[in-house]
């Protein structure tokens, strides 16, 4: 068991003769994840803020902020790719 996770770990760390991932690659995985966790904290945050706005129309502009806020995520995982680069 112990040997598998040592392989495990030198592909994860990407020793060896070559990269298993190059950097391109590890760039869209970054923003593939990123976005999936955009989507999956908008999910809830989208439904909340709906069902609040239906009950009192004062709280539109801080459910549409709170729903704004996860994008911020997919922003920062495209700034930082185009630094990096």
């Amino acid at each position: 068991m112990f040997d598998n996770v040592l392989q495990l770990a030198a592909v994860a760390l990407q020793q060896g003769s070559s990269p298993v991932l190059e950097n391109q690659g590890a760039a869209a995985i970054a923003v593939g994840l990123g976005a999936l966790a955009t989507g999956y904290a908008q999910r809830g945050i989208g439904s909340a803020a709906v069902g609040a706005v239906a009950e009192d129309d004062d709280v539109f502009v801080p459910a549409l902020i709170f729903t704004a806020l996860p994008e911020t995520l997919v922003i920062i995982a495209f700034v930082t790719i185009f630094i990096a680069q």
